[in-house]
């Protein structure tokens, strides 16, 4: 199956992005990647996409990731809600102790 991720290019303390598509078994990290669809610069807040390119990949069956699907969605490449990429929170509960 086909993913579109991010891929860190960018230095310590300097993230840069590269959009991807790409085998969902294979790590980010390497080079065996598909396609290079876009970038994705943190620190400046640019966010450059084909958009083109992006649904023609959706089309042929890959799936965004959660944070691609919102950055996209963002840019207007994609239409319909964002989706809650951050953890659900669980209550905390105090052990008892054993007497």
């Amino acid at each position: 199956m086909l993913k579109i991720r991010l891929q860190r290019t960018g230095r310590k303390n300097d993230p840069h992005f590269r959009l991807i598509v790409t085998e969902s078994t294979l790590k980010p990290k390497t080079s065996q990647f598909t396609e290079i669809v876009g970038t994705y610069n943190v620190k400046a807040g640019i966010f450059e996409a084909k958009g083109d390119r992006v649904k023609y990949w959706i089309s042929k069956g890959a799936q965004a990731s959660a944070t691609v699907t919102n950055l996209l969605i963002s840019k207007g490449v994609l239409e319909g809600k964002k989706l809650n990429v951050l953890p659900k929170k669980s209550p905390t509960t105090k052990k008892k102790k054993a007497a």
